[in-house]
């Protein structure tokens, strides 16, 4: 994966890929292809698909959960499957010790090493770049990582059976979008700090949602608070991919986690809590035994009609889709194909002007080149 001029991961194959490895990573791709998980679920709902159960978490531990993100349910989830034995590593994300402004990925094997990558990372991350290095190994794994990144690794088991064989567990956290590091870099350039004078970039934590903090090697914070970082939207600089997201809110997980701030927004800090959507099975094992062995406290169960105030944003998202991808396909750009994501039926909360004007808005987003893009790597 290399970092384009645009400030966005982009995939480069190493050689020329044989037909049967192409037709392998555009099954997996999801750009290319994304679909609900198999299993049938107890409960459903057309926008939040298939869940075996809904509810409040955060992390027992008291410092697991102010430095994390939320409640720190991820975590605390990770650690618990270590000291549980129920797997070898995780497979997740953190920033790059060489390179503080750019992510990587991550196999974690001891609490210790969880906590050293904990909290959310708003800027481009690949971490599936290592899940060739993760089914190398072996051993039984659990990944942390957006849905996307699960609705690949989705697409990978139905042609790999090392997946499903080793990766045991899939988290994700409900995603409201990948930031381009131009997003980051617009921060630097607000506090007057050069990129090579940077030590270190925390996006969430020490508190919920806690400061966004960028520190010097001279030791100097420079903050701006959760709100005010992403207050205009347009200066977001989510990456187009996001924009057309079929599954944002992790239907290939096995639980996915979310902030749960009423009317979708923080009105200061809190002790951090995390709305679960606990999708199948072997989820609902691992939150029991996270719950028994005292790694998460349970708050109260969560309503779907909760879950859409905490998130309007994806609710909206959700209903405009089938528009926004119908526009990108009048105009010839291509989209993934969706299977069990019930666009059509969710496009229909909309009323015909109202799909008409997410229609014309994409259309408008196209003419400016918000789709186009000719890939030129800045990476060495």
């Amino acid at each position: 994966m290399r970092m384009s001029a645009v400030g966005g991961l982009r995939p480069q194959p190493l050689e020329a890929f044989s037909e049967v490895e192409e037709q392998t990573v555009l099954a997996a791709c999801p750009g290319a292809a994304v679909a609900t998980r198999d299993e049938r679920s107890a409960y459903h709902d057309s926008v939040w698909g298939g869940y075996e159960s809904l509810l409040t978490a955060w992390a027992v531990d008291p410092l697991v959960r102010f430095t994390s993100a939320t409640g720190g349910v991820l975590t605390a989830l990770a650690q618990h499957l270590l000291e549980q034995d129920e797997i070898a590593f995780v497979l997740h994300v953190g920033a790059d010790a060489e390179r503080p402004l750019r992510n990587r990925w991550v196999m974690s094997e001891t609490k210790e090493d969880v906590m050293a990558f904990n909290g959310s990372r708003y800027a481009p991350v690949a971490p599936l770049a290592g899940l060739a290095v993760a089914l190398e190994r072996e051993e039984p794994f659990a990944i942390v990582a957006k849905p996307c990144d699960l609705n690949a690794v989705a697409g990978l088991a139905k042609y790999d059976q090392r997946v499903d064989a080793l990766c045991r567990f899939r988290l994700a956290l409900v995603c409201g979008g990948q930031s381009r590091l131009s997003k980051t870099l617009d921060l630097l350039e607000r506090f007057d700090v050069p990129a090579d004078a940077v030590k270190e970039v925390r996006y969430r934590g020490n508190g919920n949602p806690g400061p966004t903090r960028v520190t010097t090697h001279e030791g100097i914070d420079h903050c701006v608070s959760y709100n005010d970082l992403w207050a205009d939207e347009s200066s977001w600089n989510l990456e187009s991919r996001c924009t057309i997201c079929p599954d944002a809110l992790g239907e290939a997980a096995d639980c996915a986690a979310l902030d749960i701030w009423p009317g979708g927004g923080p009105t200061g800090e809190d002790e951090g809590f995390n709305g679960l959507v606990v999708r199948s099975s072997r989820g609902a094992k691992l939150l029991q035994s996270a719950f028994d062995h005292k790694a998460l406290d349970q708050g109260a169960p969560l309503t779907i009609d909760e879950l859409n105030d905490c998130q309007p944003h994806q609710v909206r998202k959700k209903y405009a889709l089938r528009a926004r991808l119908r526009a990108l396909e009048e105009a010839g750009k291509p989209v993934p194909d969706t299977t069990g994501l019930r666009l059509t039926v969710l496009s229909k909360y909309l009323s015909p002007a109202q799909r008409d004007e997410v229609k014309q808005g994409t259309r408008v987003r196209i003419r400016r080149g918000r789709f186009t893009e000719r890939v030129k790597n800045v990476d060495p």
